[in-house]
């Protein structure tokens, strides 16, 4: 499904953010419960912690790619 009206995403985003200002404590409460509950699933800690890295790389060097914006998108005109 694609966004039809990205504006209103990005208004409703700041006036959550305006309701509720981030809260390190809890978001760090919320890290630590879920780590702990991967390591009961087992999925933490990985068991060969460079498995999959070659992909990873490749997603990383495919999402870093910079390219020019249109000219009509730079303002310029």
């Amino acid at each position: 499904m694609m966004l039809k009206n990205v504006s209103l995403v990005e208004d409703f985003k700041k006036v959550q953010l305006q309701k509720e200002p981030p809260d390190y404590f809890r978001h760090l409460r919320i890290f630590e419960a879920l780590y702990r509950e991967a390591t009961q699933l087992g999925v933490l800690p990985l068991k060969d912690p460079l498995e999959g890295i070659d992909v990873d790389i490749r997603l990383a060097m495919v999402l870093n790619v910079r390219t020019a914006a249109p000219e009509d998108q730079r303002g310029v005109g």
